[in-house]
């Protein structure tokens, strides 16, 4: 929280419990509420990078990136906070202006210490334009930088997967695991490395146990059904398949796809078909 040395100490704890409230309405899934607290904070003190922060994060759970933008700019031209120049890039990204957010990630990342979201987001923005190569090289001084931070290495992993080098690709996300074992995300990102490499039975290990830390994620369950299927065991396919697509219509295009696409799965010559098929 940045020092308001101008309030007193009874606003600046208004300020504080009003921004708390944000930060968990957030979380609830309540952006509006969330930018209603910011707004009023930012009223109080306009100086007030925390409430600009909070007000950005708002409005971009709200799809209005454009209306983030102002806050925020007014915000990192007050201070050199690498988080506010962050979420001012995502918004510029958001709204169109991916040359701005570049040349301004640009900048953050090269600010001391590094801040590792502001290489996250650069890469991420760099690999979105198609510029691979240096999505990585931007990732991979990040890793330099930083050489503890996962999602880092899930991200490198992740890069180097998409250039279809799974040699670096599986090394790396290995790397990972080892540093969080309970991460079920890099395991899902190992396993389709494997699916890659064929190695079909220790891909469909990988999806049940990451399955078992979040049940939910129905993607997981499309790619164990894949691996089930290629492996020549059609019922727990379907089955993993028709529990995936159950009550989320949007899995039923990538379940489909995995059915047709499996050395071992079924054809259907209308997509309708396939959909009765699984129960959509």
């Amino acid at each position: 929280m940045s020092k308001l040395p101008h309030l007193s100490p009874a606003k600046r704890n208004a300020a504080d419990a009003a921004l708390e409230r944000a930060t968990l309405a957030l979380q609830m899934g309540g952006p509006g509420e969330a930018e209603r607290l910011a707004e009023g904070v930012l009223r109080a003190n306009r100086s007030n990078g925390p409430a600009a922060v909070m007000l950005g994060q708002a409005l971009l759970m709200q799809n209005r990136p454009a209306e983030a933008i102002p806050p925020l700019e007014r915000a990192a031209r007050r201070s050199d906070d690498p988080k506010i120049e962050t979420l001012l890039a995502a918004a510029l990204a958001a709204s169109g202006r991916r040359d701005e957010a570049l040349d301004q990630l640009r900048q953050t990342t090269a600010r001391r210490p590094p801040f590792p979201p502001a290489f996250r987001e650069y890469a991420d923005q760099l690999a979105k334009a198609g510029r691979f190569d240096e999505a990585i090289a931007v990732t991979e001084t990040g890793l330099q930088l930083t050489p503890d931070v996962i999602e880092l290495q899930v991200d490198l992993g992740r890069l180097y997967l998409g250039r279809n080098d799974r040699v670096r690709a599986r090394s790396m996300l290995l790397q990972a695991l080892a540093a969080a074992p309970g991460r079920w995300d890099i395991q899902a990102v190992l396993a389709r490395v494997m699916v890659f490499d064929g190695e079909y039975a220790a891909a469909a290990d990988i999806y049940r146990h990451a399955l078992a830390l979040q049940p939910e994620v129905a993607m997981t369950r499309v790619d164990l059904g894949m691996c089930q299927l290629e492996l020549a065991d059609r019922s727990a396919g379907e089955a993993s398949l028709r529990a995936a697509t159950r009550g989320r219509a949007e899995m039923l295009g990538r379940a489909i796809h995995s059915l047709a696409a499996a050395s071992h799965g079924r054809f259907f010559f209308r997509p309708s078909g396939a959909a009765r098929f699984l129960g959509g």
